[in-house]
């Protein structure tokens, strides 16, 4: 956290990269030993004084607080997001969606884990009364990713982003998966393909009408038939 000067004196960091240089020495060290962390093994990991912690932070469990928001600032997903290449296939371009929000998401449930969280605070940029806006922010990026191949899904894109992050949050969470999370490419054969073999036929759906007498079923003023279609009923692609 210090260089030296042409003297061969140390020269302290401005505040807010020494700032910075604690926060990302905290991170790292809470995800392998939690809230028992203790400021001497903070100072040593970002090369400080103990001291130093004190005179940016009143208290170890501020830094920890500060340390735990920044982790979940979303800044750093959407600006991988934004990073996507659209000309890539759908089904690839899906999948490495899947694995940036699956990645992310992981780190964020094992450092609320290793701090004793079960969510972001609620005072927090990702939590309460302000996690709306990040939230909204992340479903645009999204949008903007599959927007190339919004003809190809049957339902809005903005829905289509929902359900992605909820199959994602879902198949990643280590206790949902019983720590066997899904892989991004089968997130989005999911989302893309559903679970049943293709062409398979649909158990719920009535038996198309055959024989002489299957234009009764075309009279929407007539008694229904048995075997008759679903009225409105028609297939939609992925």
């Amino acid at each position: 956290m210090t260089s030296q000067t042409p003297s061969g004196r140390a020269r302290p960091l401005p505040p807010e990269e020494r700032r910075a240089a604690l926060i990302t020495a905290t991170l790292a060290l809470i995800t392998e030993h939690g809230i028992k962390v203790t400021t001497r093994q903070i100072a040593e990991a970002a090369g400080v004084a103990e001291g130093t912690i004190f005179r940016v932070f009143p208290h170890k469990d501020g830094l920890v607080r500060v340390a735990v928001e920044t982790a979940l600032d979303p800044a750093p997903l959407l600006a991988e997001l934004a990073e996507l290449d659209l000309d890539i296939p759908l089904r690839e371009r899906l999948t490495r969606l899947a694995a940036i929000l699956q990645l992310r998401l992981t780190s964020i449930f094992n450092l609320l884990h290793s701090v004793g969280m079960h969510g972001p605070p609620e005072d927090s940029p990702a939590g309460g009364a302000k996690l709306h806006p990040p939230n909204e922010q992340i479903y645009q990026a999204i949008v903007r990713v599959l927007e190339p191949d919004r003809d190809r899904f049957r339902y809005p894109l903005p829905e289509v982003a929902r359900l992605l992050r909820l199959l994602t949050f879902a198949g990643s969470h280590p206790r949902i998966t019983d720590n066997e999370p899904l892989s991004p490419e089968l997130i989005a054969a999911v989302l893309l393909d559903g679970v049943r073999e293709p062409g398979a036929a649909d158990p719920d759906r009535p038996a198309e009408p055959s024989g002489p007498d299957h234009h009764a079923d075309q009279n929407p003023s007539g008694p229904a038939t048995t075997g008759s279609r679903v009225p409105g009923s028609k297939e939609h692609r992925c």
